[in-house]
């Protein structure tokens, strides 16, 4: 990767954070969570197309908007430090083009990660005009924050961090990173969730089942998604999969199979697993997400929150 970036440049850290919202979880644990006797909705990446990417921010927008459940992902840094972060590298948000592994959390913490963002266009994207970019400098202290927030709630945050400002939430985990790599940040977050006593608060995933078995074997009461090889074999071959991991997180369609078929729901149901989708992006809107409650998603994993607390709301109101 490019990184030509000195990051002692880039704008120091403010001495604190927003305060936590005063919403408050419908439930503290994943039992809880799956026994509401409604759909849920997760906020994916904290709401990445109505908020910056994985940003303190974003969860607390989230929270705001009424999500039932917390959603990201973990990277981990060059000193062993669990951060919030989708991608290896620092390209898609923030001013800098850098591998993660190649840096501490103080010098990943100082990067804007607000800076992509823009209001023309869902998620993060190039090339729109530097107004559209509403949230770039908030971090660098070039800009004034909203109100209620500070500079470092537009910074890559620890997972640390949202586990303990937001206690009462469950939290969907995603490992990324694969073998022998990701089995490192497995056993980190292992450690972490018992020493935050988030065990029965937690979801653990990877796309990589090698990695979710070995999450299981360092964490086996900690609830759990199948990677992409059990999914697939289940979805194409009907090869069962244990019911330690039986929140199914799928799209409706991947790589041209469409996935979340009337037949995919009922086989689903009858064995007992429980639908968590993700549009991946496609029909992230509150008419989009409806469809999928009524098709039969047990929970949304929207990067709208909003539309889709709204998308809730009318469908259980009928």
């Amino acid at each position: 990767m490019a990184g030509a970036l000195l990051l002692s440049a880039c704008g120091s850290s403010s001495s604190s954070s927003t305060k936590t919202p005063t919403s408050k979880s419908p439930a503290s644990t994943v039992d809880g969570i799956l026994g509401l006797g409604r759909p849920i909705v997760l906020g994916h990446a904290a709401g990445e197309d109505v908020a910056p990417h994985s940003t303190m921010y974003g969860f607390a927008e989230s929270v705001k908007a009424g999500v039932d459940v917390l959603d990201l992902d973990i990277q981990r840094t060059k000193d062993g430090v669990l951060v919030v972060q989708h991608d290896d590298n620092t390209k898609r948000t923030t001013e800098s083009d850098l591998k993660i592994a190649d840096l501490t959390y103080d010098q990943l913490h100082q990067l804007d990660n607000g800076y992509w963002f823009a209001s023309s266009c869902a998620n993060t994207c190039t090339g729109k005009p530097d107004a559209d970019y509403v949230f770039r400098g908030i971090r660098t202290g070039k800009v004034a924050p909203p109100a209620g927030y500070t500079a470092d709630d537009f910074a890559v945050p620890k997972f640390s961090e949202v586990a303990e400002r937001w206690p009462d939430y469950v939290i969907n985990i995603e490992i990324k990173g694969k073998g022998a790599d990701a089995f490192i940040t497995a056993d980190l977050l292992a450690k972490e969730i018992a020493q935050l006593n988030r065990t029965k608060s937690v979801v653990v995933t990877s796309f990589d089942d090698t990695v979710v078995e070995k999450f299981h074997s360092l964490a086996p009461d900690v609830a759990m998604s199948p990677g992409l090889d059990a999914l697939t074999k289940y979805v194409l071959g009907n090869v069962p999969i244990p019911m330690w991991e039986k929140i199914l997180q799928v799209p409706p369609v991947y790589e041209g199979v469409v996935v979340f078929t009337p037949e995919y729901v009922q086989k689903t149901k009858t064995a007992g697993y429980v639908n968590w989708i993700w549009p991946n992006g496609d029909g992230e809107d509150e008419a989009g997400y409806l469809a999928l409650f009524q098709q039969g998603a047990n929970g949304i994993n929207a990067s709208n929150p909003p539309a889709g607390v709204a998308a809730l709301k009318q469908y259980t109101s009928k």
